[in-house]
């Protein structure tokens, strides 16, 4: 089924099917990239492999990377773009997906949507809560579609973790254990790339990843009320990546932050890119007073459980039914045409994301309970 919003974009890239014995043809959403640096391999493929979606222009900075993937891609050297404001003002462009760097995000997204062009918009939002909150402010005043990439609510394990919690199974949630565990940290040899750096970043495992793990718990339990945090920087200077020499890594390697929810829920989140052995491991377990959650990922998620109303004695890996699979980046292109499942964060959850990182942050300096 194709459902098409309400809105006056202009599909002119267009598929072919068959219909009762007629052919029609149906148009495909042409979405643009911004940003090619790795996230963008899941954002490309998730584009290509949908049959209502064509990739129609990509932008990056650096021309060597923008002409390789665009020749990769089949990209008309016309829709290569170095200036993300070009390729915004394309009247043919219907949507883009924004994954470049925290330190301008804010920038491109205000441009797409002074543009009216749907957007993903990779996470965290922005370098701090001031900025967060602009750019909801300004979509409180336009119904763009939008979308905040916090990937993990797109695994199949979550989505029916979430089921299972809204549909009463656990009883009352008591007790919230999060992990983020990367380990490609460890090695000196990595560059002084801006995930290092404050003023590109924002902050660093916090939130690179443990932005994740915010929304996750946001997503599947609540809000954040209060946060204590600790962190520590392991490695203090790294080879600088243009030039001989080294230079200061100014945000966190690691975060461990202590939290109570909404209802007085417990929470704790271990958060590190100095994990030995771990590649992007990510565990989540919720407990009630009538059943306990465990998600699980790393080359897969998996979801155990654990119901007082299924008599279980122990944990047991449960089957995901299908109905709970789903792409982020089919995801996204529903809700531009108009179909969204209403789980997708849009920039009020972004916000609260970013909320409760700077509050983290000032934890971190005050070394004190933050109140949200």
């Amino acid at each position: 089924m194709f459902v098409y919003s309400s809105t006056n974009y202009t599909l002119n890239v267009l598929q072919t099917i068959l219909i009762r014995g007629r052919v029609v043809q149906l148009a495909k959403l042409k979405v643009g990239v911004i940003g090619l640096g790795g996230i963008s391999d899941m954002h490309i493929s998730g584009i290509l492999a949908n049959e209502e979606a064509v990739l129609w222009s990509i932008c990056d900075c650096k021309e060597e990377v923008l002409a390789s993937r665009g020749e990769q891609y089949k990209i008309p050297e016309s829709r290569r773009y170095l200036d993300y404001t070009e390729m915004l003002a394309d009247p043919e462009l219907e949507a883009v997906s924004i994954g470049t760097p925290n330190y301008n995000h804010y920038e491109i997204a205000c441009e797409a949507i002074k543009q009216q062009k749907p957007f993903a918009l990779e996470k965290p939002v922005t370098l701090d809560e001031r900025e967060a909150a602009a750019l909801r402010d300004l979509l409180s005043e336009t119904d763009l579609p939008h979308m905040i990439c916090f990937s993990y609510r797109y695994k199949p394990a979550v989505r029916y973790a979430k089921w299972l919690i809204d549909q009463g199974k656990l009883g009352a949630i008591k007790h919230v254990y999060g992990q983020y565990l990367q380990g490609w940290g460890l090695s000196e040899q990595v560059p002084l790339v801006w995930r290092f750096r404050r003023e590109l970043s924002g902050s660093g495992a916090l939130g690179d990843l443990g932005s994740h793990l915010l929304d996750l718990q946001r997503f599947l339990v609540g809000n954040v009320e209060r946060v204590m945090a600790d962190a520590g920087t392991i490695i203090k200077d790294r080879p600088l990546l243009e030039s001989d020499g080294k230079g200061e890594v100014d945000v966190d390697d690691f975060c461990h932050v202590l939290a109570r929810l909404d209802g007085g829920i417990s929470s704790t989140m271990a958060i590190s890119r100095f994990a030995f052995g771990r590649g992007n491991f990510q565990q989540l377990e919720i407990f009630g007073d009538r059943g306990a959650v465990l998600y699980n990922l790393e080359e897969e998620d998996v979801l155990h459980v654990k119901l007082a109303e299924d008599g279980d004695e122990v944990f047991r890996k449960v089957e995901i039914p299908a109905e709970f699979q789903v792409d982020q980046m089919t995801a996204f292109i529903n809700l531009v045409n108009g179909h969204g499942d209403g789980y997708d964060a849009t920039m009020e959850d972004g916000y609260v994301n970013q909320h409760a990182i700077d509050s983290i942050l000032v934890s971190l300096k005050e070394q004190r309970w933050i109140f949200i």
